[in-house]
């Protein structure tokens, strides 16, 4: 465990605070939005001042790496330290769209400081939680007397994750040999309350698919016809009633091949966790839970895997009604996959057992439109706890675990750096990522900061058997 004095940080932190917060707001200002091409030159700003700043704040390296999209930013601090740990720090600076006309409260891109809490776009997603890496590393620096800092500290900020990351995979392939590392730390994920402070464990996986059926080669009359031949859109429904058995569990063979369980001290940590069910489910817009036999409804969303319909057409539409046998309809479905399960078998079983159901005289074709594998890290990894104990330094309280439903970019980290990926984020749900009047808690982006300040000690002197130096 770190032995980097608790009061030397927070002085260091307090001291440096406005000028932090200013530097913050001014990143803020630049509208680096990346599903827009108008603002192309925006996120190409936006990586030039991050790199700028990254070297005021001491990197001897910090460069700005071009993609076949929006640039990426790669910054790199040595420790000097022989057989220092290397941690690789994750994050994007790139924003989602924003206007005042959305609802907004403010301008989106002029920041705005009221009741502890800064306002703007980018302020939680994801430019806060990048930006605290810097002053965490300074007052690390202050508090331990060092010239570097204990670890061998990358960060690499990308530029198109609100738009899916297209070259990231890319990025990470042509430059592995750069981003080698022994861990890293992503910050771009949250915490479940502000006074319950958490450590994310885990993100699902995910593979999407459309499946176009055709039947006849024009629409029919049903009278003439109807009940003599196959009705694409009869077997659509059919092959989406067939998802799930009686249990709520997929149906389709193999799906669960190879999945990690929840282990029983995992189910423990989540029922700890003060969960409120009816208003979980106010917030989902919903009027029940419902899912898979036997799991509570957080391992339901963040450690089953599941199949989702995310549409399904065919036939007409219109008013009134038309009595046809339509020629076509259309299935979308989503598969989210936890740790063990592998995107290419898992399309292989769905591309099986489409393929299987469908009757003579409808014809398909299935088109996989993406796949993110999922990434777990296990409770008792030395990083892991090193992670919770620096966070719990900083909370002055106990760390509890979480996972998250959603997909990113990390499992891409995890497979090409072949190495455990582990998450540090400070905010809550009421920032509002992707909403108007997103918004950062500014006490608890002071947390963050204090949080790494502390990490990078407790990963150099703690438990190194994970490291590349240990084997």
């Amino acid at each position: 465990m770190s032995d980097t004095p608790d009061s030397a940080v927070r002085a260091y932190i307090q001291q440096h605070r406005a000028a932090f917060l200013d530097d913050l707001a001014e990143w803020l200002r630049i509208p680096s939005v990346s599903a827009d091409p108008g603002h192309a030159a925006d996120v190409r700003r936006s990586a030039d001042w991050l790199a700028d700043r990254l070297r005021a704040t001491g990197f001897p390296v910090a460069e700005v790496w071009e993609t076949a999209g929006a640039p990426a930013v790669f910054a790199e601090w040595p420790s000097g330290d022989e057989g220092a740990p290397t941690v690789l720090v994750y994050g994007h600076h790139d924003v989602q769209p924003a206007a005042k006309e959305d609802g907004w409260h403010t301008e989106p891109f002029e920041p705005v400081v009221k009741d502890g809490r800064m306002y703007a776009r980018g302020a939680a997603d994801d430019k806060g939680q990048v930006f605290f890496h810097t002053l965490g590393v300074r007052a690390h620096l202050a508090a331990t007397g060092r010239t570097a800092p204990a670890v061998n500290l990358k960060l690499i900020i990308e530029g198109e994750e609100e738009f899916g990351s297209p070259n990231f995979p890319d990025l990470l392939r042509a430059h592995a040999d750069r981003l080698a590392c022994d861990a890293v730390i992503v910050s771009d994920t949250g915490m479940w309350a502000e006074d319950t402070p958490t450590v994310c464990t885990g993100l699902r996986g995910l593979v999407e698919c459309q499946v176009d059926l055709y039947g006849p080669d024009q629409d029919i009359h049903s009278g003439a016809f109807g009940g003599a031949v196959p009705n694409p859109a009869t077997e659509a429904a059919r092959l989406a009633a067939a998802l799930h058995d009686e249990d709520r569990r997929v149906a389709i063979p193999g799906f669960y091949d190879g999945i990690v369980e929840l282990t029983d001290r995992e189910r423990e940590l989540f029922a700890e966790l003060p969960f409120d069910e009816k208003r979980w489910t106010r917030g989902a817009h919903s009027h029940a839970t419902l899912g898979e036999a036997g799991y509570s409804t957080l391992e339901r969303v963040w450690a089953r895997p599941t199949a989702e319909v995310n549409g399904i057409s065919g036939g007409y539409q219109g008013p009134g009604g038309k009595t046809i046998v339509p020629s076509s309809a259309q299935l979308k479905l989503s598969f989210r996959l936890v740790a063990g399960q592998d995107t290419d078998r898992v399309q292989d079983a769905v591309r099986e057992w489409i393929a299987g159901r469908l009757p003579a005289g409808v014809r398909h074709e299935l088109t996989f439109t993406g796949a993110t594998r999922p990434c777990l890290t296990p409770l008792d990894h030395p990083a892991l706890q090193a992670v919770a104990r620096a966070m719990g330094r900083a909370f002055g309280q106990k760390v509890r675990f979480t996972r998250e439903g959603g997909s990113g970019p990390a499992a891409d980290l995890q497979d090409v750096l072949g190495v455990p990926v582990l998450f540090l984020g400070i905010s809550v749900p009421s920032d509002g990522w992707h909403a108007p009047n997103e918004k950062v808690e500014l006490d608890l982006l002071m947390k963050g900061v204090e949080t790494a300040a502390h990490l990078w000690d407790d990963l150099a002197t703690g438990d190194t058997s994970w490291t590349r130096r240990a084997h």
